[in-house]
C-alpha cells in the first residue's frame, strides 16, 4: 500500500476532509489531491507534519502497522511550529540563507544564548 493511500485511510477513519487536513498541515490542497489521482506519496519533508496532523507516528505511517515500541511516539516541540508564525518564517529564512551567513547568525544566536546566561 502506498504512503498516500493510507494518509487517505486515516483521513476517513478521522473523519477528516481533504480540504481541513490540507489547512492544518499547510500542504496545497491540489498536492494532496494529487497523491490520489496519480498515485504518488508525499515528499520525505512532509511526513512529520503529516504525522502529528494525523496524530501518529511516522513509524505507523510508513510502515501500516502499529508497534508497542513505537505507539509511545511525541513529536518534539520544535516540529509543532505553526506554518503561518514567526518562527516558522525564520526557520524557513534560515534554511535559506548561504553556509557563511548560517554560521554568523548562529554565532550571532550563541552570543545572544551566553548574554541571557549571564
Amino acid at each position: 500500500m502506498l504512503i498516500s493511500e493510507r494518509i487517505y485511510q486515516y483521513l476517513a477513519d478521522k473523519k477528516m476532509s481533504q480540504l481541513e487536513f490540507a489547512e492544518r498541515t499547510g500542504i496545497s490542497q491540489s498536492t494532496v489531491s494529487d497523491w490520489r489521482r496519480k498515485g504518488t506519496n508525499p515528499s520525505a519533508d512532509k511526513i512529520m507534519i503529516i504525522c502529528e496532523v494525523l496524530d501518529i507516528s511516522p513509524y505507523e505511517l510508513l510502515s501500516g502497522t502499529e508497534s508497542k515500541k513505537h505507539k509511545e511516539y511525541k513529536q518534539p516541540d520544535y516540529v509543532k511550529v505553526d506554518k503561518h508564525s514567526k518562527e516558522y518564517a525564520l526557520i524557513e529564512t534560515y534554511q535559506n540563507l548561504d553556509p557563511d551567513d548560517k554560521k554568523r547568525l548562529e554565532g550571532y544566536l550563541s552570543a545572544l544564548n551566553d548574554l541571557k546566561q549571564q
